[in-house]
């Protein structure tokens, strides 16, 4: 099967999939504050994520591209969305257009309809100094997302089976670009003890990633003969993902992803310790089933829900969220309580 089908059957197939709520954010409640003493105009929810400046929380996160005229549309009206909602846009993996040339266009059309705004590429973890480099100038890129996605690799049936040197190739590809580095898992959460590697190697960005959003194992197991349904539950939720890393670092800027669906979602994401949320799954669903103009609609929505649910909290920016009282119960306060993830910062 050729690269560029794949990425057509990637997407199919997430939309077959579907999400699930099983990332844990059910189980982060706020305390109730029947004072509050703001206005909803003083709400602010503008964000720093590393080094980059955002407008919005809310990031598109990762989807497609490399797979022809199909996923050239959808990047094209991904990137019309970012510019008409003025939030950032990361672009799928663009190993297709380093090794065929032809795909180029499905990625840089998302420069060509948004040029000031932010968007980030996207490679593997196997990539080059050189492959990076060539990424981020396909599209201008104001950062790079390297992803990490072994039990995608090892479900599918033509994926890698040799992850050695992921870290070191981070390490150089860090070293090397001068754009900020973000590196993502891709739906199985990240651990405290990858966070902790990450750190050590100049990384300054992470994105969880979680489990409960767009299921790579099922995605990938629609085109296997001998189903590996073991990878299906695997993985950290992306409440608890959230927490370990921020518990053992201040410093990393963090973004939510994982099944994200609702403002609240995202709000709860924050007050764990993320600065940005990523989106995927549910635009990619809501652009393909209801168009363009209704998904610009929804995430002008979900800005007008973040600015209700401040209001309720008496936060008046994201900085201010982070310090709000919840009450974490169920499995993600028993995740972190077994995996000792010190919640003095909740």
């Amino acid at each position: 099967m050729s690269r560029a089908q794949r990425k057509i059957d990637h997407i199919n197939n997430a939309i077959e999939t579907g999400q699930v709520r099983a990332h844990g954010f059910d189980d982060v409640l706020f305390v109730h504050q029947s004072l509050p003493n703001l206005s909803i105009n003083e709400i602010q929810y503008s964000t720093k994520v590393g080094e980059l400046s955002l407008s919005s929380p809310i990031i598109i996160n990762a989807m497609t591209g490399g797979g022809g005229e199909q996923t050239l549309k959808i990047n094209q009206e991904l990137a019309i969305i970012s510019k008409e909602c003025n939030i950032g846009l990361a672009v799928g993996s663009q190993m297709s257009a380093i090794k065929d040339p032809k795909e180029r266009s499905s990625y840089q059309v998302v420069r060509r309809e948004n040029p000031t705004g932010v968007v980030v590429a996207n490679l593997g973890s196997e990539a080059t100094v050189d492959q990076a480099l060539e990424a981020i100038e396909m599209i201008e890129a104001n950062a790079l997302q390297i992803h990490l996605n072994v039990v995608q690799e090892l479900v599918m049936p033509e994926g890698d089976r040799d992850f050695s040197g992921a870290l070191r190739r981070i390490e150089k590809v860090v070293k090397r670009v001068n754009i900020p580095v973000i590196v993502k898992e891709v739906g199985y959460g990240m651990s405290k003890e990858t966070a902790i590697k990450l750190e050590e190697v100049g990384v300054s960005i992470i994105d969880v990633g979680g489990f409960g959003g767009t299921n790579f194992s099922k995605i990938e197991n629609l085109r296997r003969s001998r189903n590996l349904g073991f990878f299906d539950e695997w993985g950290i939720p992306t409440a608890s993902s959230i927490a370990e890393v921020r518990s053992v670092s201040s410093s990393l800027s963090i973004i939510g992803s994982g099944g994200i669906q609702s403002a609240l979602d995202m709000i709860k994401a924050i007050r764990l310790g993320a600065s940005a949320v990523g989106m995927a799954g549910y635009l990619l669903k809501m652009l393909i089933d209801k168009g363009l103009q209704s998904t610009i609609d929804e995430i002008t929505e979900l800005h007008n829900d973040i600015r209700f649910i401040m209001t309720a909290l008496g936060t008046r920016n994201l900085d201010e969220i982070k310090k709000a009282p919840i009450v974490v119960k169920g499995d993600t306060y028993h995740w972190l309580l077994q995996r000792e993830i010190n919640t003095e910062y909740l």
